[in-house]
């Protein structure tokens, strides 16, 4: 009970009450609140107005009054924690987040986010303890990402799968990646040659299946030995075994990152299949997966430390206020050839 003359403090004014004032939406104000270059004019001033009315003091002040900013930025991956220690693709793209961001004020919080019933990663990027995000292997079913996305700047690393003109990315192409993989396989005179595709739920498995069936409709060759893994070592064997059951006559094997093809490695030696000589692999990334695999892999390589460092880059002009950062930023691959083909 409370006790005689001790007033109740009145409820702090909310993000949605200023959004009512100044006739906004919820958005809207986190846009504002963020610093976000893309709010007109008279919006940012409509929405000021209605903050100073209400005395609304935003999660982000209360860390710097002066400069509304946390110099943090929140590397967000929607996977697994085993594939994302256990990919040497994310160790590269964090190497060069952390080689871009050591040249600024800016420290990385990594939140690893799979499966997130409770949302707490939406709740995360909304409370204001960033200042903006780096996303990374994200799925079509990563609908908090869009939800905090008016919160909060982001940048992504891979095409993201709600494509559309506000979000900026750095990717490769990976259609062209697997069409070269692919055609590397043709040109070593293989004809009976399947697949092992990374998801279908995420543009990067999408695009490299479709490098792959454009190379083989090109030669005239079936495109149909296809199976899918999810990135990893047990996806592959599986999705291999597979693969070999119903093609016991394939002759090579594109599979769509090096971590899988060293998988695919595995069950070809446990099957009696000799590498190259019977059946020849590419994989995708240039890895050190591939250098150090048992048989070196030829591979198609995607520049993933500098993707990481272009990724920061670009969220750095972002936060910095820039208004013409470019939004599809494409990097080069290229075949790297070894010993498996």
């Amino acid at each position: 009970m409370q006790g005689a003359g001790v007033r109740a403090r009145p409820a702090a004014p909310t993000l949605e009450a200023v959004a009512r004032e100044a006739k906004v939406s919820r958005a809207t104000v986190s846009r504002v609140v963020n610093g976000s270059p893309r709010v007109s004019p008279d919006v940012v001033r409509a929405v000021n107005a209605a903050i100073a009315k209400l005395n609304y003091v935003p999660n982000r002040a209360a860390r710097s009054l002066a400069s509304r900013t946390t110099q943090a930025i929140a590397l967000v991956v929607p996977e697994d924690t085993t594939r994302f220690f256990g990919d040497p693709y994310f160790a590269a793209i964090v190497q060069g987040i952390t080689r871009r961001l050591d040249d600024s004020e800016y420290l990385l919080n990594l939140l690893v986010a799979t499966n997130d019933p409770g949302r707490k990663a939406l709740r995360y990027l909304r409370s204001g303890v960033v200042d903006g995000a780096l996303v990374v292997s994200h799925h079509e079913g990563d609908d908090a990402l869009w939800e905090a996305f008016d919160s909060v700047p982001m940048v992504f690393g891979g095409r993201p799968s709600h494509e559309s003109d506000d979000e900026i990315y750095v990717d490769v192409d990976n259609v062209e990646g697997g069409l070269t993989g692919t055609e590397h396989l043709i040109a070593i005179n293989r004809h009976r040659i399947g697949t092992i595709t990374g998801p279908l739920d995420m543009p990067a498995g999408v695009d490299r299946l479709e490098g792959f069936r454009r190379a083989m409709a090109v030669a005239g060759l079936p495109a149909d030995a296809v199976e899918t893994a999810d990135w990893s070592v047990a996806g592959a064997v599986a999705a291999t075994r597979r693969l070999l059951d119903r093609a016991p006559d394939l002759d090579a094997l594109f599979v769509a990152s090096d971590l899988m093809a060293t998988g695919a490695l595995s069950v070809l030696r446990e099957r009696g299949r000799r590498v190259p000589e019977d059946v020849a692999v590419v994989g995708f990334d240039d890895s050190p997966a591939a250098s150090s695999s048992a048989i070196p892999l030829t591979t198609v390589h995607q520049p993933s430390e500098q993707m990481g460092f272009e990724m920061a880059d670009l969220l750095l002009r972002v936060l910095a206020g820039e208004t013409d950062v470019p939004h599809r930023n494409l990097m080069p691959t290229r075949l790297v050839r070894r010993a498996s083909a």
